[in-house]
């Protein structure tokens, strides 16, 4: 579970990182500001599993260099289709994610309460990048319907190859 996470908010980061990287460059300030908080509301996401990890004794998934890839090279893409696809990466996989960390804490609520209110946290967290891109015209992207759909079923691959690996 903890392998999954970490791999999941890392590669938030680097989404976020990638689509931040891209609109910079093209002079978009305040679409790439938007990005950066987003990257750094995931840090912090990630820094809490980083710490979890080395509490447990848990090694991150085998795969974290070729997520890291694979995430902020997602992020670069979308951002290269432009503001709306972007948004649309971002709605996709906070839908995901959103509905991991519901199941995590829903499991882990007689086992770990504090544990299980940490995931609703998160959870709440995801929500509201996923309802902020929903604002920013998500679903305007080019493509949005096939977009959205190939990148969640990326997010539920990754999620069951970072169980197992």
């Amino acid at each position: 579970m903890l392998r999954v996470d970490h791999a999941g908010e890392m590669a938030a980061v680097q989404i976020y990182r990638g689509q931040k990287d891209v609109f910079r460059a093209a002079g978009r300030a305040a679409l790439a500001d938007d990005m950066e908080r987003m990257e750094g509301e995931e840090q912090v996401h990630l820094d809490r599993f980083n710490a979890l990890l080395t509490e447990t004794s848990t090694r991150p998934t085998l795969m974290t260099p070729i997520w890291r890839i694979a995430a902020y090279g997602l992020g670069v893409g979308t951002a290269l289709l432009g503001e709306k696809a972007a948004h649309a990466c971002t709605e996709a996989v906070e839908t995901v994610i959103s509905d991991h960390y519901a199941d995590q804490a829903d499991e882990w609520e007689t086992r770990d309460p504090a544990l299980a209110e940490q995931f609703r946290e998160y959870r709440e967290d995801e929500l509201r990048h996923h309802d902020h891109a929903v604002a920013q015209g998500a679903h305007e992207a080019p493509g949005y319907e096939v977009l959205t759909a190939v990148i969640k079923a990326g997010c539920r691959v990754a999620i069951r190859v970072s169980e197992k690996v």
